[in-house]
């Protein structure tokens, strides 16, 4: 069988439940008594091992099977969770993680789990032996309906005890020779200890298993009797009720299935929880498919502006009303096609968790991560690019926001440190707000930090708010770490993080108050293929300047124009603001002379600035193209696109015109 066309199906599956897996043991790990947890994990843990078994990934498929066995301990209460277990549980999935992400970039997925395999073998082989050599079998509601249904289609039950000889070196070896035999005589519903424990040795001398057969005892115990340093064998028959509820009928495997496909009542409360089929379908799409389905959209939206451009020349009524009409449908497939490709930022934030736990142990800090609003949506193109500007925050946070537990106390904090991730919407913006309890920004160090390298001089520190003070730490360079360590403070700073989401049309701003914790807060857009913007014209030329940077437009008359050293500046309600001449800028060749200035007020976090144009075009919707190979880096400029009548656009980066 060719496995190949299933390749892409195991990936997307196994990174599914890797990430179930990292979830549950989070929960787990603050609530060890919830064996819910432990079975949810097992559950995802076996699944993993039968797909990677099939596909023909060894090393997977061993690691998770060696997972099972430290799991199953756990769930039967024959391993106490101690910090030892959970570490092994989660270095586990990190080389699970590692793993799958090798088959996915088209490696063989093999690594060497030997080291790791051993230290779960070694954790299971510490379990209590005492409890396994218990001469009583549970036959718990599960069995007693087998055992009824058996019983119904005429086989017998037995409960068969069988006690090694004390001085059997090879007991599983044994044992496996007597369920070969008990196999051929019938079917075994269950023993005690577990077929797994019996494998591994973790049995005194004697063990007990429950099997349905057509058999007669007499013949068991004298098959059994013939397999070599078995002391003796006791074969008891079992009363089994004849009452039988065909819903009882669900195995564990199938009740897992089940549970998949089932959502609970919205309407209900937690106490009537119920659960009912869904009606919801879904289906996987390869984001290639998307991509080119926007693509093509994006085709349509430039014809469609065309197509609008034509109407308004022929000022044909009927072609008005068809592409009116046109421009509608369009407008709500836009809508349809630009929701299908957004995520939810839980993509982003999963891995956030484990990271903070980890980090946290490495610092011997405590620190508890609170995330809200994970369900909030970005477009993917956004979502690619933010997940390393927020693991470079939180690394931060957890590195210099969050105190030792000892000098939380010490200032009457607890000494468990929180970091609180929240997303939210508001108009065409996401915002991504990160926020600690910890000591706060040091204004002073800060400011000492930027006059040593040079970033300000005295007389700017002098007039400095707080808020730009905090600022600084976006300078490039910027570190106010004493020594260099492999969480943060190695002197790259935050720069790298605003530069990244400016590069989206975003922005970074921070808030913080000394001794008690610090907010990072981030603006980005819904979406980068197709964004709002205002058309401008400049002599023969037209630009684009995205909406999202725009705070309003005016009319301002040449006497209201000041010079300071050498600048154009107005004073715009209150504040005095730069002006930048695009005409000059891009070498525009001067066609138009101007009795009045057209100004566009642009922001770039707390700044803003005003561009000069020779007069505004309006408001279009207009799609984001690359410049591509040809012409990378170009200042200013972060794109181009085609307008209605044909004509290409360059579309402005506001951002990098701001100092």
């Amino acid at each position: 069988m060719d496995m190949n066309q299933y390749l892409e199906v195991f990936i997307e599956e196994s990174k599914e439940h890797l990430q179930n897996v990292n979830d549950q043991l989070m929960l787990f790990e603050k609530n060890t008594d919830d064996l819910g947890y432990v079975n949810e994990i097992f559950r995802s843990a076996h699944t993993l091992k039968g797909m990677s078994a099939t596909m023909g990934f060894d090393d997977l498929a061993q690691l998770t099977h060696k997972m099972e066995n430290v799991l199953d301990a756990v769930r039967n209460h024959q391993l106490d969770v101690h910090t030892e277990v959970l570490d092994a549980l989660f270095e586990s999935v990190d080389a699970l993680e590692i793993m799958v992400q090798s088959i996915s970039e088209g490696g063989d997925g093999r690594l060497d789990v030997k080291l790791l395999v051993q230290k779960l073998q070694r954790i299971v082989a510490e379990e209590p032996v005492a409890q396994h050599a218990a001469s009583s079998i549970e036959y718990d509601e599960l069995v007693q309906t087998l055992l009824s249904q058996t019983a119904d289609q005429g086989f017998n039950a037995f409960e068969i005890t069988v006690q090694l000889e004390r001085t059997c070196l090879l007991k599983a070896a044994r044992a496996y020779m007597i369920f070969d035999v008990l196999e051929q005589a019938g079917d075994v519903i269950k023993s005690a200890p577990t077929v797994q424990d019996i494998e591994q040795e973790k049995f005194e001398s004697s063990f007990i298993v429950i099997l349905v057969t057509n058999e007669s005892q007499e013949k068991l115990q004298a098959s059994i009797m013939e397999v070599s340093e078995v002391e003796s064998v006791k074969i008891a028959a079992v009363p089994v009720k004849k009452e039988t509820k065909m819903e009882e009928l669900v195995l564990p495997e199938v009740a897992a299935a089940i549970q998949e496909v089932t959502v609970l009542e919205p309407s209900k409360s937690p106490v009537e929880e119920k659960r009912q089929p869904s009606n919801n379908k879904t289906i996987r799409v390869n984001i290639d498919r998307l991509d080119s389905l926007m693509n093509l959209f994006e085709e349509l939206v430039i014809d469609r502006g065309r197509l609008e451009q034509i109407s308004k020349e022929l000022n044909n009524s009927e072609l008005d009303e068809t592409v009116e009409r046109m421009s509608r449908i369009s407008g709500d497939l836009q809508t349809i096609i630009l929701n299908m490709r957004m995520v939810p930022v839980e993509t982003v934030y999963n891995r956030f968790p484990r990271m903070v736990r980890q980090l946290s142990k490495d610092l011997g800090k405590q620190i508890e991560l609170q995330i809200v609003g994970a369900d909030t949506e970005l477009d993917r193109t956004v979502i690619d690019e933010i997940g390393d500007p927020l693991v470079h925050l939180l690394r931060n946070a957890v590195d210099h926001g969050i105190e030792m537990p000892q000098a939380r106390l010490k200032n009457g904090k607890n000494e468990k440190g929180t970091i609180r991730l929240k997303a939210y919407h508001s108009g065409n913006h996401v915002f991504i707000d990160l926020e600690d309890d910890g000591a706060g920004i040091n204004r002073e160090k800060v400011l000492q930090k930027a006059l040593d390298r040079g970033i300000i001089d005295g007389k700017t520190a002098e007039t400095l708010t707080d808020k730009q003070v905090y600022e600084l730490i976006f300078a490039s360079g910027f570190s106010t770490a004493e020594q260099i360590s492999d969480v943060s403070g190695r002197g790259v700073g935050l720069d790298v993080v605003k530069n990244t989401i400016e590069s989206l049309g975003g922005s970074v701003t921070i808030d913080s108050n000394e001794g008690y914790g610090s907010r990072f807060s981030i603006q980005l857009p819904l979406t980068l293929s197709i964004i709002s913007a205002l058309l401008v014209q400049m002599s023969e030329e037209r630009y684009a300047l995205p909406l999202s940077s725009i705070i309003e437009t005016a009319i301002v008359q040449p006497k209201e124009v000041m010079h300071v050293h050498g600048q154009k500046v107005i004073d715009f309600r209150g504040a005095i603001i730069p002006l930048i001449d695009l005409k000059e800028l891009f070498t525009v060749p001067n066609s138009v002379q101007r009795d009045h200035y057209s100004v566009v007020i642009v922001k770039k976090g707390e700044k803003t600035a005003g561009l000069i144009v020779d007069s505004f075009i309006g408001q279009q919707e207009i799609v984001l193209k690359s410049l591509g190979h040809y012409l990378p880096g170009v200042f200013a400029i972060s794109g181009a696109t085609i307008l209605g009548d044909g004509q290409v656009a360059l579309i402005i980066d506001c951002n990098a015109l701001i100092k």
